[in-house]
């Protein structure tokens, strides 16, 4: 593959705001060749299909449009020396570690002294929730809708349903907004909405029915989506929509990474890393949202910059050897990243990121070797960020989630 070298000094894996900020930051710290390959044509990631604020605040110091902010990442990896090479899939992870590569000019191998893997999250669909009723036209995730209102210009219905109430659920109201689509309904089998406030407002500000507790039982149409089943407290009642979004639920796309052979954690879907976002292999790092589930772009952008730090001293062999002491974690915690503790100084991931694995009020705390070392009260929800700092010293570190009765 001609426009490919067959060696680098890293390989990236995903051009979205973590690889891009890992590039940029590679090549200041003159880290040598630094080659980022993407399977889409196009690199910038999930911001480039989001058309709405805000962006760029931590990166650029203004509020963008996700086009725009992708599109600056990009132009900076560049500037800084970065390779991109677009419409590349990477199909196997081998020791060395290379990478095999395939693209409309053939296929080939790239061999790196250390691999970034920056592969991102996906959204679970219809089939993945186990939504009844028949399969017609017109039922997509946020990401689907995205790709066809900004990168096609087109608009794929006009009164959907929208499923769930993640973040990315109300960016799918204002791609809607954008196409001149008006939303027959959100519905959230919770209790709740899952985002953070104010995101709960939109609906209402704009006219759109909320229902809370309510699962979306079945689909119906035959070549297009004519109606929806929707289930409440026992009761069913049917609401006529020609669309459904599927949003949220994401999941790390961390198929090669596990087929790669590096220690998979179940709980997150992702890699195991250290604090240093070095995986089960201490020639290949992991950062962004291969590691949980979902984060933002800016929190993704800045790991993907602190992951590039640790990438360029572990090129000058400066790092601690590699991660024996694992975080265990207790109550109602469903994850945590890191999973495992090396020691030592400029940790690039330096506090313990968490979810709760249920609605829960009570008291995060970290202790080591039974200590307690750091503690706050705190009202958890799913899907919603909890920080405890990384313990120091060498001891064996348990975190715990104690919901009051």
């Amino acid at each position: 593959m001609a426009d490919i070298p067959a060696e680098v000094d890293v390989a990236i894996v995903g051009a979205g705001p973590a690889g891009l900020a890992a590039a940029t930051e590679l090549c200041r710290l003159r880290a040598g060749r630094v080659l980022v390959v993407e399977r889409e044509a196009e690199a910038g990631g999930v911001p480039r299909f989001c058309g709405h604020s805000p962006y760029g605040m931590r990166e650029f110091g203004r509020p963008m449009l996700g086009p725009g902010y992708a599109r600056a990442l990009v132009a900076r990896a560049e500037a800084a020396g970065a390779q991109i090479a677009t419409g590349v899939t990477v199909t196997a992870l081998r020791d060395g570690p290379r990478l095999t590569v395939t693209s409309d000019a053939g296929t080939g191998e790239v061999a790196a002294r250390l691999v970034l893997l920056t592969t991102g999250i996906r959204e679970t669909t219809r089939a993945g929730r186990m939504i009844g009723g028949t399969k017609p036209g017109g039922v997509l995730t946020t990401g689907g809708l995205q790709g066809l209102v900004y990168g096609a210009g087109l608009r794929p219905f006009r009164r959907p349903v929208i499923l769930g109430t993640e973040l990315v659920a109300f960016s799918a109201i204002l791609t809607c907004r954008h196409a001149g689509i008006r939303p027959a309904a959100m519905v959230e089998p919770g209790a709740r909405i899952t985002a953070r406030h104010p995101a709960g407002l939109l609906p209402r500000l704009l006219g759109l029915p909320l229902h809370l507790g309510t699962d979306l039982a079945a689909i119906e149409g035959r070549e297009r989506v004519e109606a929806v089943v929707l289930r409440s407290g026992g009761a069913e009642r049917r609401l006529e929509a020609d669309g459904v979004i599927v949003t949220g639920r994401f999941r790390p796309e961390a198929t090669l990474s596990r087929e790669g052979g590096l220690t998979y954690d179940p709980a997150t879907g992702g890699p195991e890393v250290d604090e240093y976002g070095r995986t089960s292999d201490p020639a290949i790092f992991a950062a962004g949202n291969l590691l949980r589930p979902v984060e933002t772009a800016g929190w993704c952008w800045g790991e993907g910059r602190a992951v590039a730090g640790a990438m360029a001293v572990a090129l000058a062999g400066a790092l601690p050897p590699p991660a024996v002491r694992r975080v265990a974690r207790t109550g109602a915690i469903a994850w945590v990243v890191p999973q495992r503790i090396a020691g030592g100084c400029s940790p690039a991931l330096d506090t313990l990121q968490m979810r709760a694995a249920r609605a829960a009020s009570g008291r995060l705390s970290l202790s080591v070797d039974g200590h307690e070392a750091a503690a706050r009260a705190l009202r958890a929800l799913p899907e919603r960020r909890m920080l405890l700092p990384l313990p120091a010293g060498t001891g064996s570190p348990e975190v715990r989630l104690e919901a009051a009765p």
